[in-house]
């Protein structure tokens, strides 16, 4: 089992940052990759970003790429999602995933497709809101 805490959600202001953190405790040796997902109230849950376990794979929506950047600190089993130029349309309750398979991440990340998988992702945190006015 897996176990996943995020932190570092807050309010900001258009074009501020926050930076995210995702610590992974328990049997964490071979979970695949690692994602952020964000759901807004009344919409689905999708995907932001992932890592894959060694980080030599990043992946991220278009609508976040060249903004925010994902990142793994090995020795304290922790992955980052640092938010920079964040927009009003950001504002969403951010979730931390382990376990996703490496084609669930590419349709999931990249193409916007294989949203009913989310539901197969193992391993969740208990998510951080994120507030951009």
């Amino acid at each position: 089992p897996v176990q996943l805490v995020e932190s570092g959600g807050g309010s900001v202001q258009a074009g501020g940052s926050l930076r995210l953190s995702c610590t992974a405790s328990g049997s964490t040796h071979s979970v695949n990759y690692i994602g952020w997902f964000r759901q807004a109230p009344g919409k689905e849950r999708e995907g932001v970003a992932a890592i894959s376990p060694h980080g030599t794979t990043k992946y991220y929506a278009d609508s976040v790429k060249g903004r925010f950047t994902i990142s793994q600190d090995n020795a304290d089993n922790t992955v980052h999602l640092q938010m920079k130029n964040l927009r009003p349309e950001d504002t969403a309750m951010y979730f931390c995933a382990a376990d996703i398979p490496p084609p669930w991440a590419v349709d999931i990340f990249l193409r916007g497709l294989g949203t009913w998988r989310v539901a197969n992702i193992p391993y969740w945190g208990q998510g951080t809101q994120v507030t951009v006015s």
